[in-house]
């Protein structure tokens, strides 16, 4: 009888860590490492939750308690730390730190409430519960979606050493974190009926989002050529595509196409939405995409194809101006307004009282890590089987200490020992003295 796989959080569990959910201080850069525990088990929480089609306790707990605009802040607050003090920490002198672990939790920190918001904002009382900050999540995701839009191919990078090594983590969470952006503005324009007028005006008005996602179409960045073969980016690893199944559509794909449809078909966005010249270009470039392969694949996709049709020979009236005092997004700017001049200084604080931990200090927080990232959860949330950490083929040897990196023969792990060794002695508590893998 093959053993079951880990449950989700117990209700009471679930309602603890919902309610520990507290907005912090961009300062308080600690409050994130202890405030990230509990957003990373209930990102487990909520994907088994899913696919176990048992979501909803997760989504009333957090409309309850009034959760997801403080997700939204603590959001954009790490958006913030990454492009102001990151940069400056990374230049300071006495930045030297014996781990860099502290830090990249923190970058990771982004990532986790990113996930979590993609996997609730699917129900529409999340999507509500937002209220004000929806503005705010929306002016995030079309941050995100411009640098999606805008990111060229880059080459492999040579080796890197902390802080540059840290800096390119950084550029490819940033590319994860657009994707996962990507998915929660298509579940916003979902309910572009109830949502308020202010958060369509800035959709399509201020960010005219329909053009920016009509260059995700184009550019597709989820996809390259390299060496002559097609690869795409799926379950956050890229990897090539057969011929024979070059012309499926992705998730990533469908998310644009569904975010199109809701933004464009719907007649409160046609209403306000101003089809001038440039506009009108845009949107019809979509017409060279829409082919009958595509169309089979999102039937949906048919009236998508008519309404551009018509587009295609009429001029659509201009925009009803409707006389409405306009909300604006605040998270961002009070941020900015409250630390801007102070970023140095804030710098300096978190290298002395964040990011410079003794080693004790460091085996307890990697112990705790290694409680929450559990191995039977990850290898339940692990949509492939487990790789090697030094080639990347299939692998079925675990280190048997830490027991957290694979490798697929004795080799690749001697190999990758002097690397691994430190976070080795970290996770299973051993003492530095340890010299052979």
């Amino acid at each position: 009888m093959a053993a079951a796989g880990p449950a989700p959080l117990l209700p009471a569990e679930a309602e603890a860590l919902v309610r520990a959910l507290q907005s912090t201080e961009l300062r308080d850069t600690g409050g994130w490492l202890r405030q990230h525990e509990c957003v990373e088990k209930l990102n487990m929480h909520a994907i088994l939750s899913a696919s176990a089609g048992q979501e909803q306790l997760l989504t009333e707990l957090l409309v309850t308690y009034a959760k997801i605009p403080v997700l939204i802040g603590e959001l954009i607050s790490v958006e913030i730390w990454k492009h102001k003090i990151f940069p400056v920490l990374c230049r300071l002198e006495d930045f030297k730190p014996r781990s860099t672990f502290p830090i990249y939790v923190v970058l990771h920190h982004e990532a986790s409430i990113i996930n979590l918001l993609e996997t609730v904002f699917f129900h529409k009382e999340i999507c509500e519960s937002a209220e004000d900050s929806i503005l705010d999540l929306i002016d995030y995701c079309h941050r995100k979606l411009t640098l999606l839009a805008a990111r060229s191919a880059n080459g492999q990078s040579a080796v890197l050493v902390p802080p540059q090594e840290l800096q390119k983590q950084a550029e490819m969470m940033e590319f994860e974190i657009s994707l996962k952006a990507l998915s929660v503005l298509r579940f916003i324009t979902d309910q572009v009926e109830s949502l308020p007028l202010s958060a369509l005006t800035r959709m399509l008005n201020t960010h005219n989002l329909p053009c920016l996602l009509v260059e995700l179409v184009e550019h597709c960045p989820w996809s390259c050529r390299e060496a002559g073969k097609l690869k795409k980016f799926e379950n956050g690893v890229w990897h090539v595509v057969p011929p024979e199944d070059q012309v499926k559509m992705t998730k990533l794909d469908g998310q644009v196409w569904l975010a199109l449809l809701n933004l464009l078909l719907s007649p409160e966005c046609q209403r306000k939405y101003h089809f001038d010249g440039f506009n009108k270009s845009q949107l019809l470039k979509l017409r060279a995409f829409l082919t009958d392969i595509l169309m089979d694949q999102l039937p949906n996709l048919v009236e998508m194809q008519r309404f551009l049709s018509h587009l295609a020979v009429t001029e659509p009236a201009p925009p009803k101006k409707d006389l409405i005092l306009e909300q604006v997004p605040i998270i961002w700017d009070h941020i900015l307004k409250k630390n801007t001049g102070k970023w140095e200084a804030i710098a300096k604080h978190q290298v002395k009282c964040v990011f410079s931990p003794t080693e004790e200090e460091l085996k307890l927080q990697a112990r705790r890590w290694a409680q929450t990232y559990s191995l039977d959860m990850m290898e339940a949330l692990a949509p492939d089987k487990p790789r090697c950490r030094v080639c990347g083929a299939e692998a079925a040897k675990r280190c048997s200490r830490c027991r957290n990196e694979w490798y697929c023969t004795r080799a690749c792990q001697v190999q990758h020992w002097q690397k691994h060794k430190a976070a080795c002695n970290l996770m299973a508590g051993a003492p530095r003295s340890v010299d052979d893998p």
